[in-house]
């Protein structure tokens, strides 16, 4: 009995190990929930989320997704981590949502991947390089109320995006406002400094810290003369004192030895 219970009992693990491995794989490579999944002759797997009302990126991506469509919905923000673990991921779809923010780490683990990023038709007013580490791929920037100022100018040199992908950053605000960039793809402006004023500014700063410095230092220096010049005249009049001291105690000495 003990030897036909010993071969049952190593089927039932095996079955269960193979079960076990069935279901993991099965969780990586399900669809994700309310979305729409095909998979493409070539291999890979494309994920259409588009149109489903969600606030939120869904987490259950599976990892072989070469294609990602999450248009048209209620998103605002990108967070960071979003996408990772989908290191076969070569298109991102995020057009016409409410993204107003990018968080730093935001496309972290695609850059060696990725090849299109739509983030065309959202809220974004300001460019966050941090959001883009690593990620090389050519971006859809364009119908977003691109707010230029002086930090928009020195983050765009720092993202690491495909350099054409910048063209689609056209300024629907500015600061200052009398620059005139409304309307105008700021990577085809280079001769505008969005950094003047904060520049004038600085300079402003410096100058008063530096007067302030300087007024310090010259009422330290006329307090030292003055307490110097003190000090000079009490120890004159201490000297000038001393002879008619001496003169008294000659005086007092003198009267001593006639006695």
């Amino acid at each position: 009995f003990g030897e036909i219970k010993q071969p049952v009992v190593m089927c039932l693990l095996l079955h269960s190990l193979v079960l076990m491995t069935f279901c993991f794989h099965h969780a990586a490579t399900s669809c994700s929930k309310n979305c729409y999944c095909t998979e493409s002759e070539s291999g890979g797997k494309t994920v259409r989320c588009s149109n489903l009302q969600l606030t939120e990126i869904p987490q259950d991506i599976p990892n072989d997704t070469r294609r990602v469509y999450l248009d048209f919905n209620l998103l605002t923000t990108v967070p960071t981590n979003a996408f990772a673990g989908l290191t076969q991921l070569v298109e991102l779809d995020l057009s016409h949502n409410e993204l107003s923010e990018l968080e730093p780490g935001a496309f972290r683990g695609l850059g060696s991947s990725l090849q299109f990023l739509d983030l065309s038709s959202n809220k974004l007013g300001n460019l966050t390089p941090d959001a883009f580490e690593g990620l090389r791929a050519r971006a859809n920037l364009t119908n977003n109320p691109w707010h230029c100022n002086c930090n928009l100018q020195m983050a765009m040199p720092r993202v690491d995006l495909e350099p054409a992908s910048l063209t689609g950053v056209v300024c629907h605000t500015s600061e200052p406002e009398k620059i005139g960039v409304e309307g105008l793809a700021f990577l085809l402006a280079p001769d505008i400094d969005l950094c003047v004023e904060m520049k004038r500014t600085t300079d402003v700063a410096m100058l008063v810290v530096m007067f302030g410095w300087f007024t310090m230092v010259i009422s330290y220096l006329v307090y030292y003369v003055r307490a110097n010049q003190e000090d000079a005249r009490r120890h004159l009049e201490y000297l000038k004192s001393l002879p008619s001291r001496q003169g008294k105690s000659e005086e007092s000495s003198t009267i001593s030895t006639v006695v």
